[in-house]
């Protein structure tokens, strides 16, 4: 399998746009680019799925164990024409002392050359000795170019050039100018999303012409190319495809040729402007039993979902029915919802302004429809969102109030334990409550919490909601700020599924016009 890793000397060098434009500049050449990023981090894989017009896999050393990084990369590369790996941060960063879950250690686990991106703003000789200290800090990785960013002109692209042709033996891919424009807007939690982004494909369009033209694509691919063969884990490649099974020494390039394309979005075309990540294809329907209708909130506000975790809710039996929170008067027929992370802070008055939804959702919630929310979803729940010295109502089921801080108020990598009292909670090994690894991101706190709410999860790493606790449970709601994600420590999916069908058999089919009064949960696993 072709493949690269782009990854950068620090944060902030311009690797996502890099990246964004190879991907798209690869696309328009014909090429099936499947696009990973290294990391927890939704946004940056909102904007490759965009790009490549496939769903962008997280790889996540924390999350995954090693094997488990291996057997998804096979099976998400299978079918393209490259395997474009983002790291985050620095190609050495990492929170172990030896490097053990670095970019570095991702490249050396694919074994994937990397091309290392370099902010080049201001530099000149000392050029060389950062690129000769990068190889020499790891043997065992292979730099096989850099691309240099932030260019102040053609001569300093020559001087450039001429310095690191001269101390090193690294390529120069390419050499992007400084430019403005393709810049994409930050804020709080980095990159902004692709879905609130009404010029996401022009911003794309438009880097992809500048890498075009200052990156040499033949060489990239020259490079991409050169990669050694990757093996399929023993016992794996079966399960690739039944059309077309692993033969011969079984490395990745023998693994069936099934492509996987960004599914059809909520509008019904492939991906598109203000489009969050798209749902995931799932199994095959044949082989899948719908049971429930699962309602997302899929818009401007809402739009951080593992394509991966969609698949998982789709085999589970999930038929996903999407809405907006910010347009829908009411919720779509469904037996359940997920709501999922996002910036509501950022549409708060859009969000308070429908308010004949939120009544349908709170009057939902009252009667017993089962809720899971991440993070902004756990936001909106709550009586309202305080931001800037404006405040606005939000759902009110949750018996809280958010207020937006300055600095991050959770933030990283999370461990929970069960306690006992979430609806739908994992078992854990010889009777022993069940530990969770999660990650969580927000400038936002709970206050004012009614002191006899129950709580899920234990927090062992991170913040959570107060942190001690995680995971408030009220009827059939479970909302957390920390973000699960559907892999072998832990399918939720399935949990969550086979709990909401449990308050199928409970009640008659859900109807959002139900009751007003709030009931005691009716369902249990």
């Amino acid at each position: 399998m072709n493949r690269l890793l782009i990854s950068a000397a620090h944060k902030s060098s311009g690797k996502t746009t890099i990246t964004l434009g190879l991907a798209a500049a690869l696309r328009a050449r014909g090429l099936a680019v499947q696009p990973f990023k290294k990391g927890p981090d939704y946004i940056d894989p909102m904007w490759l799925s965009l790009a490549s017009g496939r769903d962008c896999h997280n790889l996540d050393f924390y999350l995954m164990g090693r094997g488990e990084i291996l057997r998804t990369f096979v099976a998400r590369a299978r079918g393209a024409d490259l395997a474009l790996i983002e790291g985050n941060k620095g190609l050495y960063d990492g929170l172990a002392l030896d490097g053990g879950n670095s970019n570095a250690a991702l490249a050396q686990l694919l074994g994937t050359p990397v091309v290392l991106v370099i902010d080049a703003r201001g530099m000149t000789r000392g050029i060389a000795p950062l690129i000769l200290g990068y190889q020499a800090f790891d043997r065992d990785i292979r730099i096989a170019g850099v691309i240099l960013n932030r260019l102040g002109g053609a001569r300093h692209e020559s001087r450039l050039r001429g310095v690191i042709e001269h101390y090193t033996d690294v390529p120069v891919l390419g050499a992007v100018h400084e430019d403005e424009s393709l810049a994409i807007v930050e804020r709080h939690l980095g990159l902004m999303p692709s879905n609130e982004s009404g010029a996401a494909l022009e911003k794309i369009s438009a880097i992809a012409a500048v890498v075009a033209r200052q990156v040499d694509l033949d060489r990239l691919l020259a490079v991409a190319a050169a990669a050694p063969a990757l093996p399929v884990p023993a016992g794996f490649a079966s399960t690739l495809t039944r059309a077309s099974p692993a033969s011969g020494s079984g490395d990745l390039e023998d693994a069936g040729k099934e492509p996987s394309p960004l599914p059809l979005s909520r509008s019904g075309g492939r991906g598109g402007v203000g489009e969050s990540l798209p749902f995931g294809r799932g199994e095959p329907s044949a082989l899948r039993a719908t049971s429930i209708r699962l309602g997302i909130a899929r818009d401007a506000a809402f739009g951080f979902y593992y394509p991966g975790d969609l698949e998982a809710l789709r085999a589970a039996g999930a038929e996903l029915v999407p809405f907006d929170t910010l347009r829908d008067p009411r919720l779509p027929a469904v037996d359940a919802l997920f709501l999922g992370g996002g910036f509501p802070e950022t549409h708060m008055e859009a969000l308070q302004a429908n308010a004949a939804l939120r009544r349908d959702i709170k009057r939902a919630i009252a009667g017993g429809l089962p809720v899971y929310a991440e993070c902004g979803g756990l936001m909106y729940l709550t009586r309202g969102i305080s931001w800037n010295g404006r405040r606005c109502e939000m759902v009110g089921a949750i018996p809280a109030d958010t207020v937006m801080h300055a600095k991050p108020q959770g933030r990283g990598y999370v461990l929970l334990r069960e306690t006992g009292k979430g609806p739908w909670p994992a078992a854990g090994a010889g009777g022993a409550a069940a530990e969770i690894k999660a990650h969580e991101f927000h400038y936002s706190g709970l206050e004012n919490l009614a002191p006899d709410l129950e709580y899920a999860y234990e927090v062992l790493r991170g913040a959570g909601v107060d942190g001690r606790r995680d995971g408030i449970v009220y009827n059939n709601v479970l909302a957390c700020y920390s973000h699960m994600r559907d892999l072998e420590g832990n399918h939720w999916t399935a949990r969550f599924v086979e709990f909401v069908r449990q308050c199928q058999k409970a009640s008659s089919k859900w109807q959002v016009a139900s009751s007003k009064k709030a009931i005691e949960p009716t369902c249990h696993l």
